[in-house]
């Protein structure tokens, strides 16, 4: 690259590259089944670090710090492409209009499908190049995920205090994690829930003039669930601090303690009507009101803190891209030298890509929606949604990490937005739908492929990585496992034909059904815009009461409970080691964050990296441990213990993140 200083360590070699791209093919494969079958992928960032690091230590591969850095960067490509993909693709075969499927099967679709996936990926990199000084030098932000990957690998490259903290951290998590799951040996529970009814009320309703109209009574109750015994979720609350935690879990309260109660109390047959005359339950009455009412009210809320937090970073964008700019021109010109560690793809080279790519992106949309307008129209807005929800979607991944990304909410966004226009400019029917979840499809891939770059990005940042390298890197990949990822999508589909395909039984496919059923409802005007009006509202009202991160909150009320207290938990342990340390000096103190960085990041791997390997057990055929150990998916104490004996595993976390960190020197 021109202007760049000549010397520099072996980073971008032929074996980190097909390491990386290979990696990805096998995490990409594995999740298309997961994601499909149980509606969540296992991110691929800090599992991919660490089989980098131990592969490049041995004698035949050895490799420096930067080439496993390149190797995870190619690697979690896999994982981010097949997340976008199953949100939105299979949505194409599960919608029917009038009795009819948009598409017959997915074989026959396999280039329009392949060609969104990579005009999507593409473009997703191509938006995070332009994001990526803003959201990694400028924002202070805490990057929990991208700090535990690279502190892994500085770990994994020195020996002594830090390696024992971080790979006994992994050990305990990766155990946690078998103990704790369904497919693992089933011995503690993750979490309980249950409903809280609340007495019968009576209430009297009159007119303005106070005369009496009715008598209802209204029942109703509080849905509640525990954290998660989840080391990876704890670690990550860990590191983001009690700060960010509070106000994450706090639009978990407000969504499950405060508006799905609301609810329910003002409904009280709601579950009568639900089972179509018999009583379904509260407990599926708060699920469904949460999905169905609380999450689009998020959404909403959302739209407004994406728009909020935009415009917070205007200035940093701005100064950004005018610096990169300038910074590119001069060195090209002047022979200026830029520091390597802070040397992108330059900005006109980005911008070209863009608009090459808005080529096949108008196209794809012409092809479905068979009008010039639709797909100029289409196209245009994916490229304004995609870049405000990719960087949204990487602030929100320097907060929460990209495990945590609200993907399908970000994608919902783009859906509501794009059958607005589809409406608006007259596009309905089979052409209107597809138009709708063509753009959902392209926002989708951008969206999850820019927040996992810009993760590893930061990871390379704290390691002193090369920027252009890694994005050339991530382009490369993107490109390749396009053409791949789609080949297991149809493979499964075939497979599963007997039970329904995509969509069926075996491979439900929620986040892509919940799309088809949404675009399906906007074109053709039944969609709930008031619940959308009411979270934009609300996140007004959030933004002009100075409200601290309205998007997070609305994170917070889009998650399941158990996992934004998860959180929350961790965040109370970094609390309690922080007062511990108060009176520490400073030398210490350093020394207890380190520790503490280290043991949480431990956490966060061990977990990630044990699941991917359950979920491999569980494609190859083997159920659980459990059956294979007892012939049944659980054993007989665990409905009554499993519960209580997950004490003892948030103890010994309590104990590992406070205790040890904590700990005097002698």
């Amino acid at each position: 690259m021109p202007g760049v200083k000549p010397a520099s360590p072996a980073e971008a070699t032929v074996k980190a590259v097909a390491l990386g791209i290979f990696l990805a093919f096998v995490f990409g494969a594995a999740n298309a089944y997961l994601g499909m079958k149980a509606g969540q992928t296992v991110a691929a960032t800090i599992p991919a670090a660490v089989i980098a690091m131990a592969l490049f230590r041995l004698p035949a591969f050895r490799g420096g710090v930067l080439e496993q850095n390149i190797t995870r960067t190619a690697a979690s490509v896999g994982e981010a492409l097949i997340a976008g993909a199953i949100y939105t693709i299979p949505s194409f075969v599960m919608v029917e209009i009038n009795g009819v499927r948009l598409w017959q099967d997915l074989g026959s679709h396999y280039w329009e499908a392949s060609m969104v996936l990579a005009t999507g990926g593409l473009i997703g990199v191509l938006f995070i190049v332009l994001l990526r000084h803003p959201l990694c030098v400028d924002a202070k932000l805490p990057w929990p995920e991208s700090v535990a990957s690279a502190e892994i690998v500085k770990a994994g490259d020195k020996a002594g205090e830090a390696t024992r903290y971080i790979f006994g951290a992994m050990g305990l998590g990766g155990l946690i994690q078998i103990l704790k799951s369904d497919k693992g040996l089933l011995i503690f529970r993750e979490y309980s829930e249950g409903f809280l009814a609340f007495p019968r009320s009576v209430v009297q309703h009159f007119n303005f003039r106070k005369e009496p109209l009715a008598s209802v009574t209204h029942t109703g109750g509080i849905p509640w669930a525990t954290p998660a015994l989840s080391p990876a979720l704890i670690g990550v609350g860990y590191i983001v601090g009690p700060r960010l935690a509070s106000i994450n879990v706090s639009g978990g309260i407000l969504a499950w303690w405060v508006l799905i109660p609301l609810l329910l109390f003002f409904d009280p047959d709601l579950a009568t009507r639900l089972g179509a005359g018999q009583n379904v339950g509260w407990d599926a009455a708060a699920y469904t009101v949460w999905y169905n009412v609380v999450r689009p009210i998020a959404v909403g809320t959302m739209l407004v803190g994406a728009c909020y937090t935009l415009i917070n970073m205007r200035g940093s964008i701005v100064r950004s891209l005018r610096g990169a700019w300038q910074a590119s021109t001069a060195a090209a010109h002047e022979g200026k030298l830029v520091e390597r560690t802070e040397h992108d793809i330059p900005v006109k080279w980005v911008i070209g890509g863009i608009v090459a790519l808005l080529v096949p992106i108008t196209a794809i949309y012409y092809y479905f929606t068979r009008g010039w307008v639709a797909a100029l129209a289409a196209a245009v807005l994916m490229t304004l949604t995609g870049f405000l929800l990719s960087a949204v979607g990487g602030y929100l991944v320097g907060l929460v990490g990209s495990s945590n990304q609200p993907l399908s909410g970000l994608t919902l966004s783009a859906l509501v937005l794009s059958a607005l226009i589809m409406v608006a400019i007259g596009v309905k029917g089979p052409s209107g739908v597809a138009a709708v979840l063509g753009v959902a499809a392209v926002v989708a891939c951008a969206c999850s492929v820019s927040g996992s770059l810009i993760q590893d990005l930061k990871a390379g940042h704290l390691l002193g990585g090369t920027p252009w390298k890694m994005q050339v890197v991530e382009l490369v990949t993107v490109t390749l496992l396009s053409f791949f990822l789609m080949l297991p999508i149809i493979a499964l589909h075939q497979a599963n034909l007997a039970t329904g395909g995509i969509g069926g039984r075996a491979l439900p496919a929620p986040q892509a059904g919940l799309m088809a059923q949404l675009a399906k409802g906007i074109v053709g005007g039944q969609m709930a815009w008031g619940l959308l009006a009411m979270g934009a509202a609300f996140g007004i009202a959030l933004v002009l009461c100075g409200a601290r991160a309205p998007m997070l909150i609305a994170v917070g009320m889009y998650l399941p409970f158990e996992t934004s207290s998860a959180i929350f938990v961790g965040g109370v342990m970094k609390w309690i080691a922080d007062r511990v340390s108060a009176r520490y000096s400073d030398p210490e103190k350093a020394r207890v964050e380190e520790r503490g960085t280290l043991l949480a990041s431990g956490l966060i791997a061990g977990e990630a990296i044990v699941g991917i390997l359950l979920a491999v057990t569980f494609l190859s055929g083997l159920s659980s441990i459990t059956r294979l150990l007892a012939g049944s998916d659980e054993f007989s104490f665990f409905p009554a213990l499993g519960g209580w004996l997950s004490l003892v595993a948030f103890a010994v976390l309590a104990y590992i993140l406070i205790r040890i960190p904590t700990q005097r020197e002698p």
